[in-house]
Formats: structure tokens, sequence, C-alpha cells
């Protein structure tokens, strides 16, 4: 390859790098065009994923600015770049890798911190952004029903303890003296 293919190709690999918010790099040995083909639908709309060359990815990382990636840079490397729900495409990844022992997550990055294959797999089972939006709003909207219940409460409490003062005092022949209530009213 001719050397402004390469100068190409690595500013390409820093703009993606760059533009997205999660990138991970995995191990394809194995694998079938057919299966990566499937593996890139199971990724979702929000991912790319490319099969790239280790130095030129390694050059085009460091000039993004990640550098902690330089390990993971050795073998066969695909690297699935993020640019939304970093939780879908990290369940793609792992959901696939179960069905297809070949591919092997290295690691990767996530908001320019390096992740482990492990912090990734706990990633994947984190539940998507739309879940944990929905379970914040239904947490909110029932921390908000509890203190309208409790704001209701308290008038009510009160109206009903100057009931009982005033029913009290009555049967005690105490009939002379207006109640809190009756004044209140």
């Amino acid at each position: 390859m001719a050397r402004p293919d390469k100068a190409a190709a690595v500013a390409e690999l820093t703009d993606q790098f760059r533009s997205s918010n999660a990138a991970v790099l995995t191990e394809y040995r194995g694998l079938t065009v057919a299966q990566l083909k499937q593996l890139r639908r199971s990724l979702g709309e929000n991912a790319q994923y490319a099969v790239v060359k280790n130095t030129l990815t390694k050059i085009a990382a460091n000039e993004a600015g990640i550098d902690t990636l330089d390990d993971l840079f050795s073998g066969p490397t695909a690297v699935a770049f993020v640019t939304g729900d970093p939780v879908e495409s990290a369940k793609g990844l792992r959901d696939f890798a179960k069905e297809n022992p070949n591919l092997v997550i290295k690691g990767g990055v996530l908001d320019g911190k390096a992740l482990s294959a492990d912090e990734i797999k706990k990633l994947a089972d984190l539940e998507s952004r739309e879940v944990l939006l929905s379970k914040l709003a239904g947490a909110l909207k029932g921390k908000q029903t509890q203190a309208a219940v409790l704001f209701q409460a308290l008038p009510s409490k009160f109206v009903r303890t100057a009931e009982a003062l005033r029913a009290k005092k009555e049967e005690q022949g105490g009939a002379g003296t207006p109640a809190p209530a009756e004044a209140a009213e």
C-alpha cells in the first residue's frame, strides 16, 4: 500500500475514534465472512465494526488521544466504533461471542476511559439507556406521589385531631368555649 493510502487510513480511523463515544477491540480469528456480517447486524445501527491493521489503528488511536489500547493491538483485530448506546453494542458483542467462541473481546475504551474485557461484559449486563431512564422516571413519579400524599395527610390529620379534641370537650361538658376546629372554620 502506498504511503498516501496509509495516511488516509490513519486519518479515517482517527476520525472514527474521535467521533465515537466507545470503541471495543476484538479478535475475530476463525470467523467466516458470513459470521462477520451477522455480527455487524447484531451490533445495531449505532456501531460500525471494521477489520483494521494493528499498526495503523494504534497510530490513529494515539493521534485521537487514546494511548491505553496499545497492548491490545496484536493478532487479527477488529474494532467496533460505537456512536450511540454503548450498552446495546456491548450486549451484541457478548451475545455473539457466546454463540461464536472464536470472537474474543480484548478490551476497549468508553468516553476516554480504558475498559478491560470483563468491564465490557459488565457493561453488557446493564439495562439499556431507555430502560434506565424509564425506571428513573418511575422512581421520580413515585417520590412525587409520596410527597403529595404526605402533604395531603398533614392537614387532614390536623382536622381529625381538632375534631377529636372538640368531641372530647363536649363529652366533658366544656361546650361553652369554641374548639380550635370551629374557630378555623
